[in-house]
């Protein structure tokens, strides 16, 4: 959908959140996965958005205020290295 939520102008006027800084909408490091995330919480597209990067199987990114990794939605990203011995499990 983000392809072709840029490429598109059969949204008129809306203004399309992703249109502004796709590439954070592929970030690596958590922190930015969250912003784009918090980004998506408003705009006016975010369920087919999802629904449609669903349907694709998208292999990552954030996609209609969720994060998909391997075509399914997960909480959050976990940052690079080696995960704690103490902390909680979190999905890819």
């Amino acid at each position: 959908m983000l392809a072709s939520v840029l490429e598109t102008s059969s949204f008129g006027e809306t203004e399309i959140p992703c249109r502004q800084d796709p590439d954070l909408f592929f970030a690596e490091a958590p922190a930015d996965v969250e912003a784009a995330k918090a980004i998506c919480a408003d705009c006016p597209v975010r369920e087919q958005c999802l629904a449609d990067a669903l349907e694709r199987r998208e292999p990552w990114g954030v996609w209609g205020g969720q994060l998909l990794v391997s075509g399914k939605v997960v909480p959050r990203k976990r940052p690079r290295g080696r995960p704690r011995k103490d902390a909680e499990p979190v999905a890819a």
